[in-house]
């Protein structure tokens, strides 16, 4: 159907729209009261757009459209797939899929407190995401020294005869071995979501409680543990700064921008105490009003955490959408919560200090921005005149093979773009029809499987017959690099050339003595070991080294559960990898009890009864 047929039969709800392009990706994700009317504004002759939005309505070619029951609704799976998708012209939060959180698994009998990437809805409850991975760090370590909860890496504690290190030094209840039951734990765990949520002062009047117990039933011991927590509380709390008599929670956010970028800074404040902050870049803010940049902000940063305060202040008002993300938010916290722009007294102040200190970060990430810029330019140019290319190369692609002793060859294909490891492109192989070690014939068939399916893709997408998301290698590179000497340069080559892209230049780069060697070159190029270049090119080796031995690891211990697991009757693969997901390894399936093993997804009492009789045979 014709992009101006959908456009006249939108139904006039609520819902979310997806404009895409020519090849079929999706380049903008938006919400609307009214589909019919949003929809239909943008292509209303004689509109006033922005550039931006002209620019992305010259590359609209189809649109599809989901039909909500409501506002919220709409604002709910707007967000849900501005993630999953990413848009071109959508405003992005830079990198939030990376930004850790602490993980509190409370779907567990006995919790366990974790650094995690991954946001999933699995039980468990999420702090963050931090920006700093230090400060993430730093936290948990903070956490271990206050609350003694196991670090095991199981997700229920093996039984063990006597406890492991952590207990003698009070650093974990010891559960393993029956020194602690539940209940007891779960307080615990409950005490260390206060902590993080920044109620420290109900913390303290939970310990001094449990303190006063313990010293009137004569346990001394414990009353003597509790006062010590009590003193790493208060040690914390005399650090935060009250900026507010009233103890609420809140969240305070203010911005600062340059032409295309964004930087928001949000101070948490609970319980009238400042307790953190975070910076967050956004992208894509061109052509946007400053209400509409810190709007979009808040709907991303608001789906993916746990805690909601009561209170957000704002550095500017959100007017266009303030009465349906307050309602979204409330939603989610389930008692209301309120957005406000304040305009005098102390709140105004506060605002104010973290737009300050906003314009601070914007101003040090966009100078660490143009450093880190410049220095890989000067690389590439370097590099460029080093090896008489006709222009800096803008991609680089690097490949290594990894083996033991020519068994379970594998390779990796790592990618640097403009000088900055492009990490969503790196991948990796195993290689097929090479028998033993032959790195020779194993570099051939990774570049052959490589450009074929580069050639296979760009006639794919000259067609119409895949999306540009969907290919994964139609992007040829501007320089290869193997890693090697002469003989594994030839055989790179030999590939090159059988498949019409000897214009690609491509180099070995051999690890004694840092040499390229090149095709028809009489000698090396030997870069000076001080230069830019011959750095960069070592960041490149070294990474696509690391990323191969990577691979190859986990595929040599999978390999080696795999055939250890086959000599014990009833075991196949559906439960060799629940039991791998369960315990981690094959040294905790060695450990497990044998309730343990029974209580694994798939198990049955004489599977787990064979698995713990062989491993202690």
């Amino acid at each position: 159907m014709e992009l101006e047929e959908k456009i006249k039969l939108l139904p006039a709800k609520p819902g979310v729209y997806l404009y895409r392009d020519a090849g079929g990706e999706i380049i903008y994700v938006g919400k609307a009261v009214s589909l019919k009317n949003r929809v239909r504004s943008y292509f209303q002759s004689g509109a006033q757009q922005q550039p931006k939005t002209k620019l992305m309505l010259q590359k609209v070619a189809d649109l599809d459209y989901i039909v909500t029951d409501s506002e919220v609704e709409a604002l709910i799976l707007e967000q849900n797939l501005i993630k999953e998708h990413r848009p071109r012209y959508n405003v992005l939060l830079k990198d939030d899929k990376s930004y850790p959180y602490l993980k509190i698994t409370l779907n567990e009998n006995y919790p366990r407190v974790q650094i995690t990437r991954r946001h999933v809805k699995d039980g468990s409850k999420y702090f963050g995401p931090y920006t700093r991975v230090g400060a993430v760090n730093e936290t948990l370590r903070l956490l271990k020294k206050i609350f003694p909860f196991r670090s095991c890496k199981q997700r229920e504690p093996a039984i063990r005869e006597r406890p492991c290190l952590n207990h003698h030094i009070k650093r974990c209840l010891g559960p393993c071995c029956g020194l602690t039951d539940r209940e007891t734990y779960r307080a615990m765990i409950n005490e260390v979501c206060l902590f993080l949520e920044g109620r420290q002062e109900d913390l303290v009047k939970h310990l001094t409680a449990r303190m006063q117990e313990a010293a009137e039933n004569l346990e001394f011991e414990r009353a003597a543990e509790l006062r010590d927590q009590l003193h790493s509380v208060r040690e914390v709390i005399e650090k935060q700064k009250i900026i507010s008599g009233g103890f609420e929670d809140q969240d305070v956010m203010a911005m600062a921008r340059a032409f295309d970028e964004a930087c928001i800074m949000v101070f948490f404040v609970r319980g009238g105490k400042l307790i953190g902050r975070d910076h967050f870049i956004l992208k894509g803010t061109e052509g946007l009003s400053r209400s509409e940049v810190l709007g979009a902000f808040i709907k991303q940063y608001y789906t993916g955490v746990d805690f909601i305060p009561r209170e957000v202040l704002l550095s500017e008002g959100v007017m266009e959408e303030k009465a349906v993300i307050e309602e979204w938010l409330t939603q989610r916290k389930g008692v209301k919560v309120f957005l406000k722009t304040p305009s005098r007294g102390e709140k105004k102040k506060l605002v104010e200090m973290v737009a300050k200190n906003a314009l601070l970060t914007l101003e040090q990430v966009r100078s660490e921005g143009t450093a880190q810029r410049d220095e890989a330019a000067a690389a590439l140019a370097e590099l460029a005149g080093a090896l008489r290319l006709e222009r800096p190369p803008c991609r680089l692609e690097c490949y290594d093979i990894s083996n033991t002793q020519g068994t379970g060859s594998v390779a990796s294909m790592v990618v640097f773009e403009e000088g900055k490891p492009a990490r969503d492109q790196y991948r990796r192989f195993r290689i097929r029809t090479v028998e033993g070690p032959d790195d020779y014939a194993s570099m051939q068939e990774v570049l052959r499987r490589r450009f074929t399916r580069a050639l296979e893709e760009k006639e794919l997408l000259r067609t119409g017959q895949i999306s540009s998301k969907e290919a994964k290698f139609y992007r040829l590179p501007d320089l290869v690099v193997v890693d090697g000497g002469k003989g594994q340069l030839s055989a790179a080559r030999r590939v090159m050339r059988e498949l019409g892209l000897e214009r690609i230049p491509a180099y070995g780069l051999a690890k004694e003595e840092e040499l390229l060697f090149g095709e028809g070159l009489p000698d090396p190029v030997a870069l000076p070991p001080d230069s830019r270049a011959l750095h960069l090119l070592q960041r490149l080796r070294d990474e696509a080294h690391r990323f191969a031995v990577t691979y190859h690891r986990n595929l040599r211990g999978k390999a080696g559960l795999r055939s250890l697991l086959d000599e014990v009757e009833g075991i196949g693969e559906v439960r060799r990898r629940a039991l791998l997901k369960a315990f981690g390894s094959i040294s905790g399936i060695e450990k497990a009890s044998l309730e343990d093993l029974t209580a694994v997804k798939g198990m049955n009492k004489k599977a787990a009864l064979a698995i713990y009789e062989f491993f202690r045979k």
